[in-house]
Formats: structure tokens, sequence, C-alpha cells
């Protein structure tokens, strides 16, 4: 169809009339030919593909069965995400902000590592505020003890972390 329409086309061009009008039927035909043909190339295309996709019931989105499809949840992943995968990726990204987040720790703040904690930490005293210039035992100022206890001076019992009083003589601590 496709050179009687050319042929018909040539014709035209040079006598024009009866033979510009088969022409252009002759176009029609060869078109109509190539779209039908289309179209059935289109239509067997989408019948092979056809069971790789499905439908989501809740969205009514086109998804991949392979890598969009809850097939546990019957929905889309979308709609029904893969709870594991989505429990990795939380922690993933949780660890990276941890990262990030020690990644801008200050100068000054990494002299706080167990080893240096005590040549850079200095106390005030607890009963009179006094700063003290180094790390002592008893401030300078009222010689107040610095050193958190965890006996009771006068009788050795062991002291809670808020206790006022020793719970065994009663002593003040």
């Amino acid at each position: 169809m496709g050179s009687v329409s050319s042929a018909l086309e040539t014709a035209s061009s040079l006598f024009g009339g009866v033979f510009n009008s088969a022409a252009e039927v002759g176009e029609h035909v060869r078109s109509a030919a190539w779209e039908k043909a289309h179209d059935e190339a289109f239509q067997q295309a989408i019948q092979e593909v056809k069971p790789l996709f499905v439908q989501c019931p809740r969205c009514s989105t086109w998804v991949c069965r392979k890598a969009c499809w809850n097939e546990k949840r019957g929905l889309c992943k979308e709609c029904a995400p893969d709870l594991g995968v989505e429990m990795s990726a939380a922690q993933a990204g949780r660890s990276v902000e941890e990262v990030w987040a020690h990644a801008k720790m200050a100068e000054e703040d990494k002299k706080l590592a167990e080893g240096n904690w005590r040549e850079t930490i200095v106390a005030s005293c607890p009963k009179c505020g006094a700063p003290q210039a180094t790390n002592a035992k008893f401030c300078d100022a009222g010689g107040t003890s610095l050193k958190k206890t965890d006996k009771c001076a006068k009788s050795g019992a062991k002291l809670t972390a808020k206790a006022k009083f020793c719970p065994e003589c009663g002593e003040k601590v």
C-alpha cells in the first residue's frame, strides 16, 4: 500500500486532478492500516505486561508487583509500607543523626572525656558557693567538703544519693 500511495503522489504532482484525489485516498488507506497495526501491537504489549502490574484497591494506583506491591497486606507500598524496611530506614536515619550530632561536638566538650575531666572541671562550694581554683577536696573559703560521700562520716553506713540524714545514726549529711 505504501508504494502505491507513493506512485499516486508522484503522478498527482505531475498531472494533478484525479491523481491528486487518488493520492489522498491512498494516504488515508495507508494511514488507517498503520494505525490499526499500531493499535494491535499496543494492545498485545499491554497483554504481555499486564500480569506484572496490579491495581491497589485503596488508592486505585497501578503499581508493579515486584517492587511496589506489599503482598502480605494486598495493598501498594504507599498505602501499606513494609514495616521491617521502614524500621531499618528509621534506625539508619537515627544513626546518621547521632553521627552528625557527635561530629558537631565543640572542642571544649571533647575535653570532658573521662581521662581529663578532673583537670577541666572547676567546682564551687555547695555551702557558700565560692568558686574553687582547682579540683580540691575542701572549700578554701569555708572548709566544707566538696567531695560527695556515699558513706556516713560517723557510722560508715551507705547513703543514698539524695540522703540528708544517715539511716543508721541520724547524723546530718
